[in-house]
């Protein structure tokens, strides 16, 4: 059959009424599917993307999906994966495949890590510990914010064991010792600080989101403007004196803030929401332990760029004397293959599992990370990459270089 021939075979074959009516199942948006009825009908994340957002009041989507000012780094995020292309490689036994890491001397089944979210009531009435159960479930890595709307003691019971600890300081020290030293007698292993939100986060996606709002959000949501009035009802700070906080992130947090944190805090520390070699080399020369390379998903800074391309500029400074970790923007397995390839030693997802957490609670959590994992698994069949160590920058291509 020569090609001319092929070629109207298919024609035929698409205008079949049978083909025809599997037309729109075909787009891979699935934007014009029913929304799915259970976790198990989820083809991708972003089918519990589209029932997030018709579950979800307008402010508390409006939370989940805002950027910053124009968005262009939220924008570059959900771009900056399809810069970076595939080398795959054929004819390599691929029967077994071992998608484990080690971090700080634990090893986990995968490389994929829950981020710290905020406020996880918001989107389901288990909030956090929903999350922490899918983790343990799937035995996932999981970071706790500071804003969570659960305590780090029942997150880690939930979660079966301690789990990393986010750290917002606030400017206030004393609050700072007071938050390190609680997540320090809950056996935290590892404390995360995060430095992305020192210049503020201007969130106009959602300041519009709460205009179409018309509920009344005083039974869950302080009316004031006062920072200090709205964490006072998070659990982590419900026992101690706010009312001398004006921001959670120190104005003034330098490299020597650093050294007063290392004081008072005995474990591994993570500095996360750095994004370039300079940064990344100063965090090297200071002792930090590890890094993540992070945008805040595009809700910190409005510089336009990618967090891939940022672990692309990072990952090869440190050259492997800390770990890297990477996030912002992962909404495939090939997203994790990629950033793998770039040099992270592990990769988390933010929006996805909300998205699941919204949608279905527990289930819906482990359904994604499930679809991630099988599809990151898939990508290193593909690749012959039967480990994560095998996954390397040679099965990667820059194609605005190529």
């Amino acid at each position: 059959m020569n090609y001319s021939t092929r070629r109207c075979v298919l024609k035929a074959m698409l205008a079949a009424p049978t083909l025809a009516c599997l037309a729109p199942t075909l787009r891979a948006s699935g934007e014009d599917e029913p929304l799915i009825a259970s976790a198990a009908d989820a083809l991708d994340v972003f089918d519990f993307e589209r029932l997030a957002r018709a579950k979800l009041p307008p402010a508390h989507w409006g939370y989940l999906k805002t950027g910053v000012d124009g968005d262009a780094t939220l924008r570059a995020n959900d771009a900056g994966f399809a810069n970076y292309s595939l080398r795959m490689r054929r004819l390599v036994d691929i029967s077994r495949i071992d998608t484990s890491v080690t971090l700080f001397g634990r090893t986990w089944p995968s490389p994929i890590f829950l981020d710290p979210v905020g406020s996880q009531r918001a989107f389901h009435p288990d909030g956090e510990l929903a999350s922490a159960n899918a983790a343990r479930s799937k035995k996932h890595l999981q970071i706790l914010s500071t804003v969570a709307s659960t305590s780090v003691e029942d997150v880690n019971a939930a979660r079966g064991e301690p789990v990393w600890y986010q750290l917002y300081p606030t400017d206030q020290w004393s609050m700072t010792t007071a938050l390190v030293r609680r997540v320090e007698a809950a056996d935290c292993p590892v404390l995360v600080l995060t430095v992305d939100l020192q210049g503020g986060s201007n969130r106009i996606a959602l300041a519009r989101a709460k205009r179409l709002d018309s509920r009344d959000c005083t039974a869950c949501h302080t009316s004031s403007p006062r920072l200090a009035d709205e964490i006072a009802r998070k659990p982590m700070f419900r026992a101690l004196d706010v009312q001398a906080v004006n921001d959670i992130t120190p104005p003034d947090m330098s490299w020597d803030y650093i050294k007063r944190l290392r004081d008072i805090w005995p474990r591994k520390l993570v500095v996360k929401g750095l994004v370039t070699r300079e940064d990344a080399l100063l965090a090297v020369a200071h002792g930090i332990d590890g890094i993540i390379v992070s945008n805040h998903g595009g809700r910190a800074e409005d510089s336009g760029r990618a967090s891939i391309d940022s672990l692309a500029e990072v990952a090869p400074a440190v050259a492997g004397r800390i770990p890297v970790l990477m996030d912002s923007g992962v909404r495939r397995g090939a997203d994790v293959f990629k950033a793998l390839a770039l040099g992270a030693d592990a990769v988390g997802i933010g929006r996805p599992y909300i998205w699941g957490l919204a949608s279905f609670g527990q289930e819906g959590v482990e359904r994604v990370l499930e679809i991630l994992q099988s599809e990151l698994t898939g990508n290193m069949r593909q690749a012959g990459t039967r480990s994560i160590a095998e996954i390397t920058a040679s099965h990667i291509v820059d194609r605005r270089r190529a």
